[in-house]
């Protein structure tokens, strides 16, 4: 079993429920993992999607962190391709000086998902191919040896201790290996996929400052309800978001999953459903447990990132607290 658990928020709407909702429902939920004895609490990057309200994640983690006590606070991640070091060193100087010692910088490398997101933010998917390069420049920001800029500094960033984390697959993971930095990698419906990417950062992992010894955080969705059915029914909604949006183009608030049991779906968007409600951890919490435990085996994960969405709050929320419980957690 795997300990140390977190969550990641995506902020999802829900229909009746719109952004400005989803964002003050990730903010309680942060309070409630607190409670509950979760690890860090992350939020996330997304531009211009319908059904996700988390755009700027180091303004929604300084709420969250303004709103908690304890728990860690962080993104998962900031898109570090959509921005300039210099301004990701600043913001998470700002966030560490305001809560010291509760602070994680994750980092991805995507892009905007469309052509129209990339020109607006100014950029291409090129830019992502300079992950590496962009990473080791806001690094040198933060502890004062980048030299490309002599006569500048990210300040209040310089200096301080704020923990890196790499969000990344395949190539990404390699990235994270030779900056000797903690790996976020997922998601657990290819668990064989998974295992392969961390044993490939394992073996490359390069000592640093920053870390000496590799860290891996395996992430993906996880469901806990008193029956089958139910914890199935916690991921219809998520499920019917990514058919929809794959055969529509648009990624749409979730519904509630009585709604969708009793959608009619064209051929291709029941297939790209039921493949979306493939391969998650979900169950009783006796079945959890024990797909938790054989994830531990297969990764040797040191945490487990939380990823689940999904319309009803309260079912969510009894999930998270059954979750805890099976591992254990310290309120």
């Amino acid at each position: 079993m795997i300990r140390k658990l977190s969550i990641l928020d995506r902020s999802r709407t829900r229909r009746g429920h719109p952004a400005p909702q989803a964002l003050r429902d990730t903010v309680a939920l942060a309070r409630t993992a607190e409670d509950l004895g979760y690890h860090r609490f992350w939020v996330s990057e997304h531009h211009s999607v319908p059904g996700v309200a988390g755009s700027a994640p180091t303004v929604l983690a300084a709420a969250v962190a303004g709103a908690t006590d304890r728990i860690r606070v962080g993104t998962g991640g900031v898109m570090l391709p959509n921005h300039q070091p210099l301004v990701v060193a600043e913001q998470f100087g700002v966030l560490e000086s305001l809560f010291p010692g509760r602070i994680d910088m994750g980092l991805g490398r995507s892009v905007g998902f469309t052509n129209g997101i990339r020109r607006a933010l100014g950029r291409d998917t090129g830019d992502a191919d300079r992950f590496e390069e962009q990473l080791t420049e806001l690094l040198g920001w933060l502890d004062g040896t980048q030299q490309a800029h002599p006569e500048v500094h990210a300040h209040p960033a310089e200096g301080l201790r704020t923990p890196a984390y790499v969000l990344a697959t395949g190539e990404g993971a390699g990235i994270a290996a030779r900056a000797g930095l903690p790996l976020v990698v997922g998601d657990l419906r290819r668990r064989g996929r998974v295992a392969e990417i961390v044993e490939g950062y394992r073996r490359e992992f390069r000592p640093s400052a920053r870390g000496a010894e590799p860290y891996v955080v395996v992430s993906g969705t996880v469901a806990v309800a008193a029956t089958p059915e139910e914890a199935r029914r916690i991921l219809l909604p998520e499920a019917w978001s990514v058919a929809y949006s794959r055969t529509r183009g648009s990624f749409p608030p979730l519904r509630p999953a009585e709604e969708v049991e009793a959608l009619e779906m064209a051929p291709k968007e029941r297939e790209l459903y039921e493949g979306a409600l493939t391969g998650h951890i979900h169950g009783t919490p006796d079945r959890v447990a024990a797909e938790l435990s054989a994830v531990a085996d297969l990764t040797g994960a040191d945490e487990l990132l939380v990823t689940t969405s999904t319309y009803d709050r309260t079912a969510l929320l009894d999930s998270y607290t059954q979750l805890a419980r099976i591992a254990g957690l310290a309120p």
